[in-house]
């Protein structure tokens, strides 16, 4: 049957240790393609095409069945067994690095925005960390595009955690998702994309147009049904371990693509939201877009996988080396972090310029690690003179530097925090936009 669809839109274009799961190491990583063919090459059929005409071309959308993985079913054991209990006890470790700070305030606020920034890099956003930091210490009023797409990313994922948290909050359901994708493409470039609307045209994945795109997700008119039988299996008991369950989950939203924008980033989003749901972490302090970024090729390949060849078992080994990576990178920067502020308090205290109010500061330099005066007068509730003095005590002691070498509006930065924390936050000489442009 031939379906002609009336409107058609590109997408955008070009506390202690926790189980997890069922099962219980640690391989160091290359940075290279992670997911060795371990498995047989999958022919499982994992959803139907529809036949549409798009103006003067015919082309297939593709609808997925609603997970679990069937026919056959998807089993963790052997390799992925093994690959599940080594994420899981990556993933513990992270937990109880973030437990073990004096505030897990001092990792969340640089892993969130790292992770913001990091996803937002994969679709093409020409921000860095840095850019975002420094605008947080600024708020001057020209903010970048680049910069409000990964401040939004931020805002979206803290609006999502605070409506689950509340006694009469929204749970995890397409409504949510469908909020926080509001506030992601709130003022943004995308922001005539319907924000936090379910699309009600055709959109495609690669190529100029639907008939040379490299994939098709469902027309629109199957998107709500196949996002409700989404969120009933998240709501489901299912006998698959919820951090594989929440791997399956992204790709499921991926394919679906219920937007005209902003479809990975919500994706990404979701698993971060479903690791704290299901409590695998208590905060979001896994960084997980680090590894999709760095094996972003392998990513999209293995997304596309799972469509064509009902790849689900490739996909989890993917997906499952990638927690380990990013919580193992996760675990090294809290502990040289934690470590680096041990020994920052200890040679501030030697310092001769050393106040109360400047420990003070200190203390808050791992959430605000780029201060302006205003800034830390506003933070420590404090006078002109009093915040200068500890900013200058800081400064004397190698702790902080100033930046714009100007007599006023100085801004200073925690350079030694910042530098473990922007580790492969630094943009590629070339970014292509989403899934080989329309994932963004």
């Amino acid at each position: 049957m031939v379906s002609r669809i009336p409107g058609v839109s590109p997408d955008s274009p070009g506390k202690g240790l926790l189980t997890c799961g069922r099962s219980k190491a640690r391989c160091l990583y290359q940075r290279e393609p992670l997911a060795k063919e371990a498995f047989p090459v999958t022919h499982r059929v994992t959803g139907t095409y529809r036949t549409l005409a798009v103006g003067e071309e015919t082309i297939k959308a593709f609808i997925p069945h609603p997970l679990p993985p069937r026919n056959p079913p998807l089993v963790i054991d052997g390799r992925l067994a093994e690959l599940h209990s080594t994420a899981c006890a990556a993933v513990g470790r992270l937990a109880v690095a973030g437990v073990m700070a004096p505030s897990a305030d001092w990792f969340l606020y640089g892993f969130v925005r790292k992770d913001a920034v990091l996803s937002s890099q994969i679709e093409g956003t020409q921000a860095t960390l840095m850019d975002v930091l420094t605008y947080e210490a600024t708020r001057k009023p020209d903010r970048p595009a680049d910069v409000q797409d990964v401040c939004n990313h931020v805002d979206a994922l803290t609006f999502a955690r605070a409506e689950i948290a509340r006694s009469k909050g929204l749970p995890l359901c397409t409504r949510l998702l469908c909020m926080a994708h509001k506030r992601l493409m709130h003022g943004t470039r995308g922001a005539d994309r319907q924000p936090g609307i379910i699309r009600t045209s055709l959109n495609w994945i690669g190529g100029s147009r639907p008939g040379n795109a490299r994939f098709v997700p469902p027309p629109h008119d199957a998107v709500p049904k196949a996002l409700d039988a989404l969120e009933r299996w998240l709501h489901d008991d299912d006998p698959l371990p919820p951090l594989v369950r929440a791997g399956l989950a992204h790709v499921q939203f991926e394919t679906i693509h219920p937007f005209l924008d902003g479809n990975g980033r919500i994706g990404r989003l979701l698993i971060t939201l479903l690791l704290e749901h299901w409590g695998l972490l208590t905060t979001p302090l896994l960084y997980l877009s680090l590894a999709f970024k760095r094996h972003r090729a392998e990513y999209y390949r293995r997304l596309l996988d799972v469509r064509t060849r009902g790849d689900w078992e490739g996909w989890t080994e993917f997906y499952l080396q990638c927690v380990r990576e990013s919580a193992e990178d996760g675990v090294g920067a809290a502990t040289r972090l934690f470590a680096l502020l041990g020994r920052d308090r200890r040679a501030l205290s030697r310092h001769t310029a050393a106040t109360v109010t400047a420990v003070r500061l200190l203390d808050l330099l791992p959430e605000h690690p780029i201060v302006t005066l205003p800034r830390a007068m506003k933070l420590l509730a404090t006078t002109k003179p009093t915040a200068g003095k500890a900013i200058d005590a800081l400064s004397k002691a190698g702790i902080l530097r100033e930046t714009t070498g100007r007599q006023r509006d100085r801004i200073y930065a925690y350079d030694a925090y910042l530098k473990i924390l922007r580790e492969d936050t630094a943009l590629p000489a070339e970014t292509s936009a989403g899934e080989s442009g329309g994932n963004r």
